[in-house]
């Protein structure tokens, strides 16, 4: 008899709001809000995360921090700005927990990651669930966070089903449930389906992940193209054999910021850079990489964001390599552009393989 898959997706819940949380337990049952802030005003930017007693009056991930800070103006709200490096702190320390329960785990986001149980709970759902329930116990006797983990045969289904019962949610969906729960949930709940393929699908009178699924799949390829339609099908039929895969070695280590004024100014733009670079230079330090090439990322008032790299002739991991060719970068950039700047950002890859570590330490945020 052919063993069950049985993979769990774990998904922190409203992390970084969270993450305030245990760091200061008087604010638990205040509305809390984590924001990204331009630095232009004191309440330019938006809103990262927020907890539950801040969505409760229309604060959510995305909307202006002014807007915000309006909505909870009598509701007694804390505010942070956020605190990538404490963060991932936290996020380490689960990892390196969930870890132990699983065969293989995979991690997708700061807060969210698969689990492959399979062996675990030896291919049965009610232990899986019996299984989860001591890991969500065990996370918060340890660490003082709760989660959510969807259970299922695959990872798309698991995902789903964590999605579905947030916070502090368990949801098990078995094999032969996996199609009747999918079928009523609107089809854009599917990865890959955003806002213009769910205008083409409900064009083509497919609202939901059934309607998707007992639709013609000849028709779905010539619409969508065959490999994009194949996967649709299967999507909606519950098929997914993508495994749970391990963390491999770090692609990139970069931050982006934004500057207080917009510039053209390469002296300003340095000032910036520089900033950014003893961060960057920082993190592949900690974890002993050289690395070969080194890369600027630049948004332009009027949005449109644009990227210059230069690939060194040997591995180097001085901090003034960085700096240098970051400088030669922009100022050839400026050469090129009359625009001024509203973002920047330094990025160093090419590592030399020392030792495992995590496959994506990008501080990317916008």
């Amino acid at each position: 008899m052919v063993q069950n898959r049985v993979v769990m997706l774990v998904d922190f819940d409203y992390f970084f709001a969270q993450c305030e949380e245990l760091r200061n337990p008087l604010i638990k049952d205040k509305p809390v809000v984590v924001g990204v802030y331009s630095g232009r005003t004191e309440d330019s930017g938006a809103v990262s995360t927020s907890n539950y007693v801040a969505r409760r009056y229309g604060v959510k991930s995305g909307i202006p921090i002014f807007l915000a800070k309006r909505n909870l103006e009598c509701a007694d709200a804390v505010f942070f700005p956020v605190d990538h490096k404490y963060y991932k702190q936290v996020s380490d320390s689960i990892m390196q927990l969930l870890n132990n329960y699983a065969s293989n785990l995979e991690q997708v986001s700061i807060d969210e990651a698969y689990l492959d149980v399979t062996l675990q709970v030896e291919g049965n759902f009610e232990k899986a669930q019996i299984y989860a329930q001591k890991i969500k116990q065990d996370i918060k006797a340890q660490v003082g966070l709760s989660l959510s983990i969807g259970i299922g045969s695959n990872k798309l289904v698991a995902k789903i089903a964590c999605d579905s019962q947030k916070p502090d949610g368990l949801t098990l969906v078995r094999p032969e449930e996996a199609i009747k729960f999918l079928a009523p949930l609107s089809v854009d709940k599917l990865l890959g389906v955003g806002k213009k393929t769910f205008t083409r699908m409900e064009q083509m009178d497919i609202k939901t992940i059934g309607d998707l699924a007992k639709f013609d799949v000849q028709q779905i390829i010539e619409v969508f193209g065959k490999t994009l339609g194949i996967y649709f099908h299967n999507a909606a039929n519950a098929i997914d054999n993508e495994p749970v895969v391990k963390q491999c070695e770090a692609e990139s280590i970069s931050k982006i910021g934004t500057l207080k004024q917009d510039t053209h100014d390469l002296e300003l733009l340095l000032q910036k850079t520089d900033e950014l670079v003893e961060i960057v230079y920082g993190e592949a330090t900690e974890k002993g990489y050289s690395f070969k090439t080194v890369s600027v990322y630049i948004v332009n008032v009027d949005l449109v964001s644009k990227s210059r790299s230069v690939t060194l002739e040997q591995p180097a991991k001085d901090k003034e390599v960085i700096k240098r060719n970051v400088h030669l970068l922009l100022e050839k950039y400026l050469t090129e552009s009359p625009l001024k700047i509203r973002r920047l950002g330094v990025r160093v890859s090419g590592f030399s393989k020392k030792q495992p570590q995590q496959k994506q330490l990008s501080s990317f945020f916008v």
